[in-house]
């Protein structure tokens, strides 16, 4: 007996010599992507009108980056150069496309290597909020693509409506209890805008982003023991305008309102702008209680928090919203669908307490591919990064030590006429009307613009005219970095190759 003690003790020690050499744990990752949501929404970005009160805390203790750029400038193409680590010249996805009954254009078999090799590497994938990148079935499907569970939206077209009939709890559909309606209504010219009745249809007892922010906090409190990846990508604030009504009672009166009879696309609201912020605020509530389950379970030392953006904020009041009213692209010119600024660069907050220091700020050009070596190398696997990415690893920066400037960041989209860019140190290019649709009355390529962000942010003064060799310098770059694509063609750029 005393001789089986002895060595049940001695297994014992080993195990906690090998334990402290192996080093700490591999952190967890909590990746949140709002949806639509400006560089200027946040109160640390700027915001003065809606509350963001967590989201600011969690940039006082971590780390704001002033230059981070989202994959693209609509939603699809954005999350797939995030989850797959290539720049939207080489991605499998570079522009929205919806497949009948339910989904959009899947991505094939290995392409998302972000969630496939953080599962290989041990790590339980938690995709909550929304997919658009392949039905549920298809090669494209989240638990095809590395992840362990999912639950929301598949398709981007169902997850215009926060009420939904149904979510998916991977490939099971989930019944809610709401009534079926579209998200798309125009009131009657006889409708009584100022009734709050009249917009009662427009609702139901389940809102899809609370059930989607309980399964996201179930699923850390289930894996709490073990490394995990949780992917957050939530619908808000994208329309339609809908919000409980508990949230929207805290901007009551807050802003002067106009009633949104719907003539501008999706759902009519009697108070827009509240709602708009209160979709925000309701979003920082959620990300709130995240945290402080985070912490409640012990776990913030050991766990990566990322907050980002998937594009720039809407346009021309579309949906009934008004972001120049909020100043959501924070002074930057462009909307949703551009590739000015404020079409895809976009807010980002980075916490990793004891390694990452609070309250720094960083001016570093960053990417959404660049999160895929970014996190390799955060959790200890830069030998998994593979060499076809084109993300540069921005650890570094984060952990405070010095790292050369990216040279270029590269985008293009066939979306919005079609589009390039790209840009090198302050400078910027952009091409546009590459892929005229049918009735545009101008067939011919937009003349180039080129910009110095360092001087003009704003980018209003064109400086293509007098500095033709950093145009032909900028343009080799853009003409090297596309790769035709037989599902995305771009017939001016594809003649080159």
């Amino acid at each position: 007996m005393n001789w089986f003690r002895l060595s049940v003790c001695w297994l014992i020690g080993l195990a906690s010599a090998v334990a402290v050499l192996a080093g700490p744990a591999r952190p967890n990752i909590i990746f949140i992507i709002a949806d639509d949501l400006g560089y200027g929404d946040l109160g640390s970005y700027g915001q003065k009108k809606i509350r963001t009160p967590n989201l600011d805390r969690l940039t006082s203790e971590g780390m704001r980056f002033t230059a981070h750029y989202a994959g693209n400038n609509v939603c699809a193409p954005a999350r797939c150069v995030l989850l797959s680590g290539k720049h939207p010249g080489h991605a499998y996805i570079r522009d929205n496309r919806e497949q009948r009954p339910e989904g959009q254009q899947p991505v094939p078999a290995g392409e998302l290597v972000l969630p496939l090799t953080l599962r290989r590497l041990g790590y339980a994938n938690g995709g909550f909020g929304k997919w658009g990148l392949g039905p549920v079935g298809s090669e494209g499907d989240p638990g095809k693509q590395g992840f362990d569970r999912f639950f929301g939206y598949n398709c981007q077209r169902v997850a215009h409506n926060h009420y939904p009939t149904h979510l998916w709890d991977n490939d099971r559909r989930v019944t809610l209890n709401n009534p079926e309606f579209s998200a798309y209504h125009r009131l009657p010219a006889d409708a009584r805008v100022e009734d709050p009745a009249t917009y009662a249809a427009f609702a139901g007892r389940d809102y899809a982003p609370d059930l989607i922010a309980e399964r996201a906090r179930a699923f850390v409190r289930e894996h709490r023991d073990r490394p995990f990846f949780l992917y957050y990508p939530t619908t808000v604030p994208h329309l339609a305008l809908q919000v409980p009504e508990d949230s929207l009672a805290e901007y009551a009166g807050a802003f002067p309102e106009e009633p949104y009879r719907g003539d501008r696309g999706y759902l009519p609201h009697r108070a827009p702008r509240a709602a708009y912020a209160a979709m925000i605020t309701r979003m920082d509530r959620d990300i709130g209680r995240l945290l402080t389950l985070v912490d409640e379970l012990g776990l913030r030392e050991n766990t990566i928090v990322v907050f980002t953006s998937d594009n720039g904020p809407l346009y021309d009041r579309l949906g009934g919203t008004d972001t120049d009213f909020f100043d959501s692209a924070g002074g930057f010119r462009g909307r949703k669908g551009a590739f000015h600024e404020g079409g895809f660069r976009v807010p980002c907050l980075v916490r990793w307490p004891g390694r990452i220091a609070a309250g720094t700020v960083s001016d570093r050009v960053t990417g959404f591919e660049d999160w895929l070596p970014t996190l390799l190398e955060l959790t200890g696997n830069r030998r998994e990064i593979p060499e076809a990415t084109d993300g540069i690893s921005f650890a570094p920066t984060l952990l405070g030590k010095r790292q050369r400037a990216r040279p270029f960041l590269y985008r293009e989209t066939t979306g919005y006429g079609g589009q390039q860019c790209v840009r090198a140190g302050d400078w910027k290019v952009i091409r546009r009307n590459l892929k005229p649709g049918p009735n545009a009355k101008n067939q011919e390529p937009a003349p180039v613009e080129l910009y110095h962000l360092g001087r003009d942010p704003g980018e209003t003064d064109n400086l293509a005219a007098a500095n033709p060799r950093v145009v032909r310098r900028l343009n080799r770059i853009m003409a090297r970095e596309h790769t035709p694509s037989p599902l995305w063609p771009m017939p001016v750029l594809d003649r080159a190759h």
